[in-house]
């Protein structure tokens, strides 16, 4: 079969270690006993072929119509499961019944989106094992104090606990990125709802980044704050200072005083 070229207007970079991708498929724990897995992004196969040996339910998705095609010719027996699309358009939920996981190289371009997109498919998603820009893979696997610690961790933290799994250097990719990479495990935890306004948290933690060298005092000068919570001392604190637990206690502070 002749071989995928890599495009760059697709942010593709394709896997040619082996060991490496041999230990990226192998990272993915069926969590919660979950069977079925949707590979993001498969190229020409590097993946796959580690995780058709695990006996996973695979589903595979992909943009690239001519990725599409070589995969349709190399993997005739799941043909039915390989799904051209765009991850970020496409609505998985008629398609991937039940539970499942992700795995995949994420385009570095879009892994933000594909994460957030993740996250809006929280009660479905029980695990995600990704390669990412390094910088991106360590900002969601910090924890609260860390100078990469932001919104996206925040976010993925409230209902995944996540791990910082290994790091891979560019030259082990057609073409090498400019870039490292770092490979990371998202692990769906017991969190169904946060003791909190979702919408309002969302919005406080953004806002508490928005701005994030200075207090959340100023940082959340917009959210109409009355003088008794202004005087909160958890307001002279960062946003990159509270964990997830401190921002729903946040979120409850503010959304009270607004009644009082």
């Amino acid at each position: 079969m002749q071989k995928v070229k890599p495009k760059k207007h697709l942010g593709q970079h394709f896997l040619i270690d082996l060991g490496i991708a041999e230990n990226i498929a192998h990272s993915l724990t069926g969590h919660q006993g979950v069977k079925k897995v949707l590979e993001i992004g498969p190229g020409m196969g590097v993946l796959t072929d580690f995780l058709l040996e695990k006996q996973w339910e695979l589903f595979l998705v992909d943009i690239d119509k001519e990725s599409i095609a070589y995969l349709n010719n190399k993997y005739p027996q799941i043909t039915e499961r390989i799904i051209e699309a765009d991850f970020l358009r496409k609505d998985f939920a008629p398609i991937m019944e039940g539970q499942y996981a992700i795995i995949g190289n994420f385009p570095y371009n879009i892994s933000s989106q594909i994460l957030f997109k993740v996250l809006e498919n929280k009660d479905q998603v029980t695990e995600v094992v990704c390669m990412l820009q390094k910088e991106v893979a360590q900002r969601i696997a910090s924890p609260k104090g860390n100078k990469d610690y932001g919104i996206l961790s925040v976010f993925l933290q409230a209902f995944y606990d996540i791990e910082y799994l290994f790091s891979v250097p560019p030259e082990v990719f057609n073409p090498p990125p400019r870039v490292n990479s770092g490979v990371i495990r998202l692990t769906r935890n017991q969190t169904q709802k946060l003791d909190c306004d979702e919408k309002m948290f969302f919005s406080v933690v953004k806002q508490g980044f928005g701005t994030r060298r200075k207090t959340l005092r100023n940082a959340l000068k917009g959210m109409s704050l009355s003088e008794e919570m202004k005087a909160d001392p958890v307001l002279d604190k960062r946003a990159e200072q509270l964990d997830v637990a401190e921002f729903v206690e946040l979120t409850n502070k503010i959304q009270k005083s607004w009644k009082t």
